[in-house]
């Protein structure tokens, strides 16, 4: 199976190891996930300006991308899943802005929204499927207690993200089982961090981060994963629990984290 595969500029330099374990896990699933050529940023967040067009072209880019290479697109990082998806959205289901992005696009044909967009999770989830993944386990992560954390992004707009029930998830405690962990549910788990206030208003992430993690301190977990490098940033910042990237224990799980960290090392030294 190859997917076309969209990283997004945090995956080139805050979050490297976020993309290697996530490439690292994959080849040892069975599947390739292949960068568009000439890939832009996805545009950060979802502009608030509902008619603007300039901030959407990057993402109109990789899609079209896609949908001339016969695949479906994967995103790993939660912001960049959350405009992806919902430009992809708008190019299906707003005349007024599909007309326009195509427009100012020089491509075969219009785009009008046909690639399918997958988050990484999803491909465990409805591809590989979970009961799958537990067979290619190789480290059981027996005896961990693992809080998910979702944050904003990858849940809503419920209707348009459709990755899970944004106020009763379970795709990620199921990953967490699959990988042999125990997943710890508490209330907190999908809730705002303070995302891009951190930039602002230091003190507002920092109570919000901290009702997260004492939620799921008191529900018996011992750590956190996410797929989102700013919800990661924020929550360790401001709080003394592990947080770790989903993919980062994916790795371990089937026994492939050293070799992705081999390629980490390999990179630095280029």
């Amino acid at each position: 199976m190859k997917y076309s595969y969209f990283p997004g500029c945090t995956l080139r330099n805050k979050a490297k190891d976020l993309d290697a374990y996530a490439r690292a896990s994959a080849k040892a699933l069975g599947f390739e996930l292949e960068e568009p050529e000439m890939w832009q940023c996805c545009g950060g967040v979802y502009p608030l300006g509902t008619d603007e067009i300039a901030t959407k072209l990057s993402s109109v880019r990789a899609l079209n991308d896609a949908k001339e290479k016969g695949q479906d697109l994967v995103t790993i990082c939660s912001a960049c899943h959350n405009v992806i998806k919902r430009v992809n959205d708008d190019m299906k289901n707003n005349q007024d802005i599909c007309l326009r992005a195509n427009n100012y696009m020089d491509l075969a044909e219009p785009y009008m929204g046909e690639t399918k967009v997958m988050h990484y999770l999803e491909v465990l989830r409805d591809v590989i499927g979970f009961d799958e993944l537990k067979k290619k386990v190789v480290n059981p992560l027996t005896e961990k207690k693992i809080g998910a954390y979702y944050g904003c992004l990858l849940l809503r707009p419920g209707k348009v993200m459709a990755f899970d029930d944004p106020e009763n998830p379970r795709i990620m405690e199921d990953f967490i089982r699959a990988i042999g962990a125990t997943p710890v549910v508490y209330a907190m788990r999908n809730e705002c961090c303070g995302g891009y206030l951190s930039a602002k208003n230091a003190e507002l992430p920092k109570k919000l981060c901290g009702e997260i993690v004492a939620s799921a301190k008191g529900f018996g977990a011992e750590m956190l994963i996410t797929a989102c490098p700013l919800c990661r940033y924020n929550l360790s910042k401001n709080t003394d629990m592990p947080v770790y990237y989903f993919t980062e224990l994916l790795a371990e799980a089937l026994g492939v984290k050293e070799e992705a960290l081999a390629e980490l090392e390999k990179e630095a030294v280029i």
